[in-house]
């Protein structure tokens, strides 16, 4: 398992509120090897506030107040990534950036569901980015 810690990824927000708030998926699974310590997740300050101010947004305050305490867990197991140096603009959207810019700066992979928003990055930055989905299997094998 020490291995897997080796695997270090940026989780994008879309990949934390789906996994936070969906049964089963690739998304949850990938929740529970970050709470399992099986992956090393890196989220810059930036990220973690993009993270809170998202799931507080969209979910009702009851579901709010239920998750809090997962995230801050969540967030107690990641490695905080100092953003040296940003990229921007390079995505379409700003939030995307912030995935980018942290990715970036520490060396590490990003999931993201939404693969289209990160094609430049990829392109031009040399960025890995893969799916839940793909996580997973590379995870499983």
């Amino acid at each position: 398992m020490a291995a897997d810690l080796q695997f270090r990824v940026v989780i994008d927000t879309n990949v934390v509120f789906e996994g936070l708030t969906k049964q089963g998926g690739a998304a949850g699974l990938i929740i529970d090897a970050w709470l399992a310590g099986l992956i090393q997740v890196c989220v810059s300050t930036a990220l973690a506030y993009e993270y809170e101010d998202v799931l507080s947004r969209k979910l009702s305050e009851i579901r709010w107040q239920k998750l809090q305490p997962v995230l801050s867990a969540l967030l107690g197991k990641v490695e905080f990534t100092a953003i040296y140096y940003s990229w921007r603009p390079t995505s379409p959207d700003p939030g995307d950036d912030l995935v980018i810019d942290c990715a970036m700066n520490a060396g590490a992979i990003v999931v993201t569901s939404n693969i289209r928003d990160f094609q430049r990055a990829k392109v031009s930055l040399g960025l890995q980015v893969m799916t839940p989905t793909e996580l997973v299997i590379k995870l499983a094998s």
